[in-house]
């Protein structure tokens, strides 16, 4: 039989891997290069989703929040994050042999993330074999980024893909959006950052909490 979905598109950070400690080092080391105080990890969770520009806004003391000195803190901050993506950042325990069972499938695997994409690339090659994905996308100055839906159908168009065959799975408030902007199926993962609720009331059809039980929406 025909699996109902051809294709999987994930949210990276939350969802594939666990990279706040990473994203939290890269921000930190941006805070204190301009006497800002430091965050503790934890403080990032509810922050991450939105890109690093949104990010940097958000980690900035609320009487230094300014769009210029939160864009001079992202460039700082993707800087320090591109030298160093992987330290601490790992899979999520299943990941990998879902990919690798989709993979087995046929069924098309995509990553779409607000992470600059040299850096989502750079997760990618790093912990995961060659060939896990079709495409992976971050985010550049030339394409929207999640939540429009166009960044989805975008990619819709490069896999000859249809919205109504295609699962969506993040972690994120702005991943659910996106997937019912885009017409695909919102599928929450209960092992990020956000909480059950907060994916709930942003209108997952389900949310999963081992990656395995994808496979039973084929």
């Amino acid at each position: 039989m025909k699996p109902k979905y051809k294709g999987v598109i994930f949210d990276l950070d939350g969802t594939l891997v666990d990279t706040l400690a990473d994203i939290a080092a890269a921000m930190n080391s941006a805070l204190k290069r301009r006497d800002f105080p430091e965050l503790p990890v934890e403080d990032y969770r509810e922050k991450v989703g939105w890109g690093i520009r949104r990010l940097a806004f958000l980690a900035l003391p609320e009487a230094a929040r300014s769009q210029e000195t939160a864009e001079l803190l992202a460039v700082d901050a993707a800087g320090f994050y591109a030298s160093s993506p992987l330290a601490n950042s790992r899979p999520y325990p299943g990941i990998p042999e879902l990919i690798n069972a989709l993979v087995a499938k046929k069924i098309k695997n995509v990553v779409l993330t607000n992470k600059p994409d040299l850096v989502a690339q750079k997760v990618i090659d790093g912990l995961f074999p060659p060939a896990s994905f079709d495409i992976v996308r971050g985010e550049s100055a030339e394409r929207a980024r999640k939540p429009d839906p166009a960044c989805v159908w975008e990619l819709l168009v490069e896999l000859d893909l249809i919205p109504a065959s295609v699962i969506f799975a993040g972690d994120s408030e702005i991943d659910m959006e996106t997937a019912l902007s885009s017409g695909c199926y919102a599928l929450g993962v209960g092992w990020g950052y956000r909480s059950r609720q907060v994916i709930m009331n942003a209108g997952a059809k389900r949310i999963i909490e081992r990656p395995q039980e994808l496979l039973e929406l084929l």
